[in-house]
């Protein structure tokens, strides 16, 4: 069974920005991701608010240049799933689909998901009308109508974004003004294709083999009514994924792990970077920021602990 100083679970922006900091530290490291570099960043169409990139750059070309440059400076990443995280002694037992590794020292950055409506049909319709990602099926729904599901940047952005395809993008909202930064709420109310429904909540998704219609109810009249589309979008929010740490650190009532911005657990050499760290902004900016002083936490703990 191999050893390693640094194990990092998880290639979104907080844990490829901890593993370019701890290669360059000359820290003998491994990230481990299961799917593809990136996590949600790497669905976002546009970043525009990441420094040094203007005019904005996609979110997949983003994670694939901070992917290359971690690789630059000769970290291995290993594709697969992270199946338990074991406190053993003054180390940690990591395994996954293709083996294990004892680890000194532990980075998790395995982010968020989206939190699902909970309603009827939505299981039933999910792949089939509804998602959770306009970048990864917005090309789907060329002159189509859609529907939208929230009120923050996220759905607001989406919104727009799916615009390009969409011949209509209703924004459903269960308030009756927006979250979303006051630069994107601008760009939705000027696009003629976004049509706001406010006080409003989905209570069905209908359809035959895909989506054809949803149930709305007003939240202030209590009256319910129908409205044609061919795609939902939900944007309601996420919760963290913070199911390899359950029983190690404290997390809160979303499953954030509740730790500073020093990246610390109450766990020895283990620390939780970017959006699954209870924090009060989730932005690519602010993980990579976590990465980073999580893996000059980790160095520390390893120089102190040979």
């Amino acid at each position: 069974m191999e050893t390693r100083d640094l194990v990092i679970v998880g290639a979104g922006p907080a844990g490829l920005t901890a593993a370019l900091y701890a290669a360059r530290a000359a820290i003998d490291t491994v990230l481990i991701e299961r799917e593809m570099p990136g996590g949600q960043a790497a669905t976002t169409e546009q970043i525009e608010n990441y420094p040094g990139f203007p005019g904005g750059i996609s979110g997949s070309e983003l994670s694939i240049k901070m992917a290359e440059q971690v690789k630059e400076f000769g970290c291995e990443i290993v594709y697969s799933d992270v199946e338990n995280i074991e406190r053993e002694e003054n180390a940690f037992r990591i395994k996954h689909l293709n083996g294990e590794i004892i680890a000194k020292s532990v980075i998790v950055a395995t982010g968020a998901k989206p939190i699902m409506l909970g309603i009827k049909g939505e299981q039933e319709f999910h792949g089939r009308g509804v998602s959770y990602c306009a970048t990864c099926d917005g090309a789907f729904f060329r002159d189509k109508k859609v529907a939208v599901i929230g009120g923050g940047n996220a759905a607001v952005e989406e919104a727009i974004f799916l615009t390009k395809f969409a011949s209509k993008v209703y924004l459903i909202h269960r308030r009756d003004k927006l979250r979303a930064a006051k630069i994107a709420q601008k760009k939705a109310f000027d696009n003629p294709k976004i049509e706001f429904v406010w006080n409003s909540v989905l209570e069905e998704i209908k359809g035959n083999q895909t989506v054809e219609k949803v149930i709305i109810k007003n939240v202030k009249t209590g009256e319910s009514s129908e409205l044609s589309v061919d795609g939902v979008f939900v944007y309601i929010g996420t919760q963290a994924n913070s199911d390899l740490l359950k029983g190690l650190v404290d997390l809160d009532e979303r499953g954030y792990v509740i730790a500073g911005e020093d990246t610390v657990t109450k766990v020895p050499g283990l620390y939780v970077a970017g959006d699954l760290r209870k924090k009060p902004m989730k932005q690519v900016v602010t993980a990579a920021a976590d990465g980073a002083v999580a893996a000059m936490q980790a160095e520390r703990y390893l120089a102190e602990n040979k």
